[in-house]
């Protein structure tokens, strides 16, 4: 076994139950013979370098629907499904869960929960932990364990299900999960506004002071506007989806609002408006070396777009979900770039973590990029699930 991701111990372990999958990490504790932790691996690269692993554990085999209480708008499923899987499960009761994680089609529900990976549909629905219920886990000493339960009103280990929620798989390995889903949408509009960065800025503005209730609005850079074929200048993306004669006045509304400042407007329906908001969900991360997670108030989103393209020539893919200030970037060099738009995503009041970039990359930069004063207990927290750093050593701390 190597220092890094890059090298990683093969053939996978892949235990088909919980009970297999505790007493291959009770051996391990016992053995103190550390595990690289995964589903199906589409973001073992993410976060900080893995140091140490003896194998690797995938739970890409634990995968079966446990229960679905369509009634109660709750799903019940083993940790490995995939979310495509999941997604077609719910899709025969005209339910989905709304969550667009970076590879739909190959991430698990354990993984995507496990790096806290949304969307633009946070804007309406929350992020991950406002839709997970209940969770079932092996902890680093083999014992099984659970938090919360199936029914949305069941509260009782909440702060359990937090703390697992973007834990990268260092605090314990998720078997089972309750999650709360929602019902279909049949009709939806989408909004296209392009121009000047301050234009944009104000508009934004009013949208989020609106009664209007988009269920995704995004800000979206320069080159990820090229390549979405929308134009050749940032963009705000915006989606309705309720009733058709809400969908037609809230979008009449919008772009009157645009029109006024000078901006350009369109809307897009239908398939195209689809393959739109599946290129938003995918289009940043592979196919540049390096991936970034960014977060920002509400307010500096446009300005930030707008930094990211004066930083980077306009060549940087980009996209920050304007309710909640989280996004993402792609960009092709760290040098030069890295360290001032992190500076200006904390004095925004956010930050900036490097999530996806070579070894070599990652070796030089401090890949989470927080020093405020949780840190210490973060560190408590690891100590006291994981003694003696048995899941993915290094991933976090």
């Amino acid at each position: 076994m190597g220092d890094s991701t890059n090298d990683i111990p093969m053939p996978p372990h892949l235990p088909t139950s919980a009970a297999e999958l505790a007493e291959l990490v009770t051996i391990a504790n016992l053995d103190r013979s550390p595990l690289i932790v995964a589903g199906n691996s589409t973001k073992l690269d993410w976060g900080g370098i893995v140091s140490g692993g003896k194998s690797l554990v995938s739970t890409q085999k634990l995968d079966r629907l446990i229960a679905h209480a369509v009634g109660d708008l709750t799903i019940t499923v083993e940790a490995g499904m995939k979310f495509a899987k999941l997604q077609e499960i719910l899709a025969t009761a005209g339910q989905f869960l709304p969550l667009d994680p970076a590879y739909p089609d190959r991430a698990t529900i354990g993984g995507i929960i496990a790096t806290a990976d949304t969307g633009s549909l946070r804007h309406r629905y929350g992020g991950v932990r406002d839709l997970l219920l209940g969770i079932t886990f092996v902890r680093a000493d083999g014992k099984i364990a659970k938090a919360g339960g199936r029914v949305v009103k069941n509260v009782a280990g909440y702060d359990m299900m937090k703390l697992f929620t973007g834990s990268y798989g260092t605090l314990g390995i998720l078997t089972a999960v309750t999650l709360r889903v929602y019902p279909v949408s049949t009709t939806e509009g989408t909004v296209i506004l392009t121009g000047a960065v301050d234009r944009l800025a104000n508009v934004a503005k009013i949208l989020l002071a609106s009664t209007l209730t988009p269920i995704a609005a995004d800000v979206v850079s320069t080159a990820f506007s090229q390549h979405l074929k929308i134009s050749n200048t940032p963009s705000l993306v915006v989606k309705f989806a309720t009733i058709p004669e809400s969908i037609a006045q809230q979008s009449a509304q919008l772009l009157e609002i645009a029109k006024g400042l000078g901006l350009k407007g369109g809307t897009w329906q239908g398939a195209q408006a689809a393959q739109l908001w599946s290129s938003i969900q995918t289009g940043i991360w592979g196919d540049r070396p390096i991936g970034c997670k960014l977060g920002v108030r509400l307010t500096a989103a446009v300005a930030t777009i707008d930094l990211l393209d004066r930083l980077t020539d306009n060549t940087a893919k980009g996209v920050i979900h304007l309710n909640s200030g989280i996004g993402a970037i792609a960009i092709s060099d760290s040098h030069h770039i890295i360290a001032p738009f992190r500076s200006h995503c904390e004095s925004a009041g956010g930050f900036l973590s490097v999530l996806q970039a070579p070894v070599e990359v990652k070796q030089q930069l401090d890949v989470w990029g927080y020093r405020g004063n949780a840190v210490p207990l973060m560190r408590q927290i690891k100590q006291q699930f994981d003694p003696f750093d048995m899941l993915n050593p290094g991933r976090c701390f």
